[in-house]
C-alpha cells in the first residue's frame, strides 16, 4: 500500500477506494508536543490543497491541507481527547480523516515516499 505526500506534510494512503490522511512524523516532530487537533465535519467535501482541518503544539499552530478532493466520510474522534497520538504515531494511529477521493489522478500531483524523504531532506 502506498504512501504518497504533499509538499506540506500530509500523507495520503489508499485503501479499498478510501484514502487515509494525515500529517508525516517529520510534521511532527517539528510542531513539537500536539496540545489540539481540530477535525474536519464529516460530510464535508474538499477540494485537493485545500485547508480542512488545523493542529497546534506548544511551538505553533498549522493549517492541515487535503491531499486529494473528495468527502470527508469518518473523522479520528480520539484526537480530539488524546492530541499526543500525533507524536506517538503520526503515519499510523493518527490519521486526522477518511476521505472519499472524488478524483484518484490528483495522486500524480503528490510525492512517493522517496520523492518525499529527498525533498525533506533539504530541510532538517
Amino acid at each position: 500500500m502506498e504512501t504518497y505526500f504533499t509538499k506540506e506534510h500530509e500523507w495520503v494512503r489508499m485503501k479499498d477506494g478510501v484514502a487515509a490522511v494525515g500529517i508525516s512524523d517529520f510534521a511532527a516532530h517539528q510542531l513539537g508536543d500536539v496540545t489540539f487537533v481540530e477535525l474536519p465535519p464529516l460530510g464535508k467535501s474538499v477540494k485537493q490543497f485545500e485547508q480542512f482541518a488545523a493542529i497546534e503544539s506548544v511551538k505553533a499552530a498549522s493549517d492541515i491541507y487535503a491531499p486529494l478532493s473528495g468527502k470527508i466520510i469518518k473523522i479520528n474522534d480520539l484526537l480530539e481527547e488524546s492530541p499526543e497520538i500525533v507524536n506517538e504515531s503520526p503515519e499510523d494511529a493518527a490519521w486526522i480523516a477518511w476521505l472519499e477521493p472524488s478524483n484518484l489522478d490528483e495522486l500524480k500531483n503528490l510525492m512517493t515516499q522517496a520523492q518525499y524523504e529527498e525533498f525533506r531532506g533539504g530541510m532538517e
